[in-house]
């Protein structure tokens, strides 16, 4: 019994392999609307009212201290 669940858990992950990136793929990936921020300038604005309410220099795990008036 232990075979044959052994067996199908197996195959079950065989299905999880990572298949590589072809070169003629990398086009569709790479479009401007598969990014996480689309707009950078957005990403940009968010980032500074970000820092400003944070009052502090760097944000997103990065530790520093100030006021936040750039």
């Amino acid at each position: 019994m232990k075979k044959i669940l052994y067996l199908v858990v197996m195959i079950l992950l065989s299905g999880c392999t990572i298949e590589p990136i072809k070169p003629w793929e990398r086009d569709i990936l790479a479009r401007d609307n598969m990014a996480l921020d689309a707009d950078p300038m957005l990403q940009l604005m968010d980032e500074q009212i970000y820092y400003s309410k944070e009052a502090a220099s760097g944000g997103k795990g990065i530790g520093g201290g100030g006021c936040g008036c750039n």
